[in-house]
């Protein structure tokens, strides 16, 4: 008995495209659709402050507009988080739409996950909840679910525990499907998208993913026939490494031990994933903030051609006496120029501020007209890239986390009753894993100095302030190479903005790989900007084009 799981959104402003795609390109039983991010929620409580009865993902009704008579007629189950933080708004409007059509679909919903009320302050606050009210609005046969902050792997933890019977202490079943769940949220990221090695295969349009989940909680990851982009050992190891870390990846039903994850390829464009072991999941549940952070202006001045390292100095120090009000003042000198450029473009820089203060004012028209007057008055060929504004509003991240029983986790069913989920029964405390034994290191042999991208994958990404990089070896013997090569201290050499943070390494040798965290380079999360690459999403692109001894045998 299979279930066949496919996912139509990765966040929100995906493929709008991806549902159609995927009801049409093959046989699903359950659709599901990602529309949430730390990000996301930030969006959508400044669009909640606007108007009460908004806070939802608006894509996904248009989505469903064109959609909702291919799902009825092929008997597909819709699942997904687009509630965000006004499931039962997003429920109603769903039934409207589905009026309107006259197409009778039974709509449910999930609340219970948002916090705000208890932290006053917040914007948003919401607990990321599991799988199990999802489940019960299936068994009582809704055709479509709406949640909002649950888990990404709960769209697919909820419709297997409905599907195949499971209870909350069926933990290693529950683990194969987080797991699953995992490698579909991202959608394309698992075929082939954003992939570190994208030239094995045609990644123009990829295929959204699916999984053929089995009752004992193992699967195969796939996608429909004919669809773009491709499905290997790698797209799936790269996506299992994504904005995780340790061996053990905790969750609101089950802690996955994602070191007993086994990969195999099954056939083209199928990857079978196998092993999975689960544990009680923690006693405690997360719980994401999201708050104002304060005002940002940016202002990106160009410089060309000669003397770009005087030239900065000189604007930095035109405008310093109208920064000097600014909480948070940053530089950063990008030089992209290049000597005897053939382009005006390949002969500038970009020199970057950025201002942050709780005062709109200090970053609005002190900074705007302070910039503005240097137009005809600083450096030779003087222009920016576009003018200061008026200063934006920006965000940050906190987590707390709070016992199960201080959420009231209710399924409201199409018929409009109201089922309370109950909090599981078995926790249990996370602790580290052991460090496991590494390979044997490669013999002495002659090197050459080459990117390390030569032999490992990489993909990168956030979590709060925090940055993940996950490495990967693509054959047994680079493995016993970067096992032993990639250090966290070496990590901090080839990224130097990590050497004053806290670097953590988790070895998962099942899967050939390494994963990094680094606390605090994302500063207050995504949504604070705190950094060029705010998401952390090219780190490890970065990480893969700098240079080590590799051996020659591995290139």
């Amino acid at each position: 008995m299979t279930l066949r799981i496919g996912n139509a959104s990765g966040f929100y402003g995906d493929r709008f495209d991806a549902m159609r795609e995927m009801l049409t390109g093959g046989d699903l039983d359950i659709l599901t659709g990602d529309y949430l991010a730390e990000l996301t929620m930030l969006i959508l409580g400044r669009d909640r402050l606007k108007d009460p009865a908004a806070g939802y993902a608006r894509t996904f009704l248009r989505q469903l507009e064109d959609c909702l008579g291919l799902a009825h007629e092929r008997g597909v189950k819709i699942v997904t988080n687009a509630g965000g933080l006004n499931p039962a708004g997003l429920a109603d409007a769903v039934r409207h739409l589905a009026d309107r059509l006259g197409i009778p679909v039974r709509v449910a919903h999930v609340e219970g996950d948002d916090l705000t009320a208890s932290y006053p302050g917040s914007l948003a606050a919401h607990a990321y909840l599991g799988g199990f009210g999802i489940a019960a609005c299936l068994r009582a046969g809704a055709d479509i679910v709406v949640t909002g902050r649950v888990t990404d792997a709960a769209l697919v933890t909820g419709p297997a525990a409905a599907h195949f019977g499971w209870r909350e202490t069926d933990h290693d079943r529950l683990a194969g499907a987080v797991v699953a769940g995992h490698v579909l949220e991202c959608g394309a990221q698992a075929t082939g998208g954003n992939y570190a090695f994208f030239r094995n295969g045609d990644v123009r349009r990829p295929g959204f993913p699916l999984a053929e989940l089995h009752e004992d909680g193992s699967c195969v990851i796939t996608k429909h026939p004919g669809t773009g982009g491709f499905v290997d050992v790698g797209t799936v190891t790269a996506q299992l490494l994504y904005e995780t870390a340790g061996a053990r990846y905790a969750g609101p039903d089950v802690t996955a031990r994602l070191d007993t994850v086994r990969l195999g390829q099954d056939g083209p464009d199928r990857v079978r994933i196998e092993g999975v072991r689960g544990e009680a999941p923690p006693p405690t549940l997360k719980v994401g903030l999201n708050k104002l952070g304060g005002f940002r202006n940016e202002v990106v001045f160009v410089l060309t051609g000669l003397d770009i390292e005087a030239k900065a100095a000189l604007v930095r120090e035109q405008l310093e006496p109208a920064l000097g009000k600014a909480a948070d003042v940053r530089w950063e000198l990008v030089r992209t120029d290049r000597p005897d450029a053939p382009s005006e473009e390949t002969a500038s820089a970009l020199l970057r501020l950025v201002v942050r203060d709780p005062d709109q004012e200090v970053v609005g028209r002190a900074l705007s007209g302070a910039a503005v007057e240097l137009a005809l008055a600083s450096y030779p060929g003087f222009h920016v890239l576009a003018p200061p504004g008026k200063g934006s509003p920006y965000g940050v991240f906190e987590d707390e986390y709070v016992p199960h029983g201080a959420v009231d986790h209710v399924a409201v069913l199409h018929d409009g009753r109201r089922v309370p989920v109950p909090p599981p029964q078995d926790t249990l405390v996370l602790d580290d894993v052991p460090e496991p034994a590494l390979p044997e290191p490669l013999p002495p042999g002659p090197t050459r100095h080459a990117p390390l991208g030569l032999v490992a994958g990489a993909r990168s990404g956030d979590k709060g302030g925090d940055a993940n990089v996950g490495v990967w070896a693509r054959t047994d013997e680079a493995w016993r190479w970067l096992a032993h090569e990639l250090t966290a201290d070496r990590f901090r050499e080839l990224i130097p903005e990590s050497r004053p943070l806290k670097v953590t390494r988790h070895v998962l040798p099942d899967l050939r790989a390494l994963n990094f965290v680094v606390e605090g380079l994302l500063g207050a999360g995504a949504a604070d900007r705190h950094r060029f690459d705010p998401q952390a999403k090219a780190l490890g692109e970065w990480l893969r084009s700098r240079h080590l001894d590799i051996p020659e045998a591995l290139q």
